[in-house]
């Protein structure tokens, strides 16, 4: 992927992994549109890059993506990379989470992390594959791979989107869509509740990182911690995930 000259829609960007990447892709002279639910908090991203161009969108209602689709091919058509990093991390027991009265809050971690990226890609797609040069990066995780037994939500949809992912890149492999995965490990963001992923890698060597691994071309990156486990064999990641799940259950309990 070339990392200069594009128009670039990156959900999530008013903080964290969406803000750091939008951080690199100005420095490197691409136009950059960040989408975010907290008003404010794209303010005060705007306010530390003024150059970003920022808009609200609450991802997890179908038809405010397709009016961000419509507003960002109307008034930036040149645009042609779309980062789909916006998501939600729930922790919860489910024998104490409330189903009955409490799905509502607990699906939005679904309509977040699986029906606006694979939405998203699918009204980009063949608007990009218009052009001579596009991207579609979707952003998973670690635990797509390995999965973290107090978190089953946010585990289950990056896996999701990790296949999800292989599936659009096999379809769109004779375009010019480039279509690549980037699958974190814990990096030190608010994901989740702040204070949670302190301990994670941090998040200006996470960006440097992928930005190196992007520009030599890669289309699936790990950082860290997820790059052994993107390749793990089926009893290494039982027992990986066994072994998170014991050390972190008394979160929970």
């Amino acid at each position: 992927m070339k990392l200069s000259g594009n128009t670039i829609l990156i959900t999530g960007g008013s903080a964290g992994i969406g803000l750091a990447f939008a951080e690199r892709f100005l420095k490197a002279g691409n136009r950059v549109i960040v989408c975010g639910r907290r008003e404010q908090a794209l303010r005060q991203a705007k306010e530390k890059y003024p150059d970003l161009i920022a808009r609200v969108c609450d991802l997890a209602i179908g038809s405010e993506r397709t009016a961000l689709f419509e507003w960002v091919t109307a008034n930036h058509p040149e645009v042609n990379v779309l980062v789909n990093n916006a998501g939600i991390q729930l922790r919860f027991n489910v024998l104490k989470a409330d189903a009955k009265n409490d799905w509502a809050a607990l699906s939005q971690e679904i309509a977040t992390n699986i029906e606006a990226p694979f939405h998203l890609s699918m009204l980009f797609a063949p608007f990009f594959a218009a052009k001579d040069a596009s991207a579609i990066i979707n952003v998973t995780s670690g635990l797509a791979f390995t999965p973290f037994a107090i978190a089953p939500i946010y585990s289950a949809s990056k896996a999701a989107l990790h296949s999800f992912t292989m599936s659009l890149r096999l379809q769109l492999s004779n375009t010019s869509v480039e279509v690549i995965e980037v699958a974190p490990p814990a990096v030190n963001t608010d994901l989740g509740g702040t204070g949670l992923h302190v301990q994670g890698e941090p998040l200006d060597a996470f960006a440097d990182g992928i930005f190196q691994e992007l520009e030599a071309g890669l289309t699936e990156i790990g950082y860290g911690t997820s790059v052994a486990r993107l390749r793990m064999s089926r009893d290494e990641i039982d027992q990986y995930a066994e072994k998170i799940y014991e050390a972190t259950k008394s979160a929970i309990e």
